[in-house]
């Protein structure tokens, strides 16, 4: 059963080659999203992308507040759960963001990992089995609004069944916590033609240690879910570099860190290795902090990439 039928370089272009990727302004309040989105906007990145936390803002809700402030930008769930809303309430919510907002919606659907799904009184399965059966009731769901253009959806996927899926019943995948190797595996599997997004994870702090001690905080979650500690062993990584949040070299590949040139050589690492757009989050202790880090990425020509 196919996905909905969506003009993907036309979802390539509107969506740009860098956009934002970020989980704390769920915790801030509207009118601050609001003035945040429209900045990221004025700045030049293509897409925003926000993360969907038990305890945050629901994103599909989250993302109507996100349009609502904006006039082109693309806003993206980055992910939201299958497990948070069921699937008729997905299909539904997503069209109506695109109808409502000139398709400027990007439905991003993942599987999520066991803990969190336990959390929410599910039992956590098969995830490419469960993602499947959730995108033929999406499928299936009929619309009964005016649509000039179905929402686009792309699958967070790491490994090859999920990105297989990818680009059988969506427009393309959102892999996160991943390296160029694993976007030239990705696109590989995907194909030439589906969206290719990673998230890509920043420093802007050009001191080896203290960058380092950054990133081993914000890893050592990701290291403890068997879904990424998979995926990066299935590219070579070692038991040794998964511990203590992350060797060295295992940090240096997850998170780009130094000054703005070495983040946008990453970017355009990347962008070499196959990926379409890709989704930058810059590490920091508030979401103001972070604005201030993407002014000074967009004032080093990123968005130009």
């Amino acid at each position: 059963m196919p996905g909905p039928s969506i003009d993907v370089a036309a979802l390539k272009r509107r969506m740009g080659r860098v956009g934002v990727w970020n989980s704390t302004l769920s915790a801030e309040s509207a009118s601050f999203e609001r003035e945040a989105a429209a900045e990221v906007e004025s700045l030049g990145f293509g897409t925003l992308w926000v993360g969907e936390t038990p305890t945050g803002k629901e994103s599909l809700a989250h993302s109507a507040i996100l349009l609502g402030a904006t006039q082109r930008l693309m806003v993206a769930t980055g992910i939201a759960s299958v497990w948070g809303r069921d699937a008729t309430a997905a299909a539904n919510g997503a069209n109506a963001l695109s109808e409502a907002f000139d398709g400027r919606f990007v439905l991003g659907l993942g599987v999520s990992h066991a803990p969190a799904v336990a959390a929410r009184g599910h039992d956590y399965r098969k995830p490419v089995s469960a993602m499947r059966e959730y995108l033929d009731v999406m499928d299936a769901t009929e619309y009964s609004g005016p649509l000039p253009q179905p929402a686009p959806r792309l699958l967070a996927a790491l490994r090859t069944k999920m990105l297989e899926l990818a680009a059988q019943r969506a427009q393309g995948a959102h892999p996160y916590f991943v390296t160029p190797e694993h976007t030239a595996r990705a696109r590989a599997v995907l194909g030439p033609d589906p969206v290719l997004a990673p998230e890509q994870t920043v420093v802007l702090d050009t001191d080896p240690e203290r960058a380092r001690r950054t990133a081993r905080r914000f890893m050592s979650l990701y290291l403890a879910l068997p879904n990424y500690t998979n995926n990066l062993r299935e590219l070579g990584w070692e038991d040794a570099d998964l511990a203590n949040g992350g060797s060295d070299a295992l940090v240096d590949a997850i998170v780009a860190w130094g000054d703005p040139d070495k983040i946008i050589e990453r970017v355009h690492a990347h962008l070499d290795a196959g990926a379409d757009h890709v989704c930058v989050q810059p590490l920091a202790d508030t979401p103001r902090q972070m604005l201030d880090h993407l002014r000074t990425l967009a004032a080093s020509d990123m968005t130009s990439s």
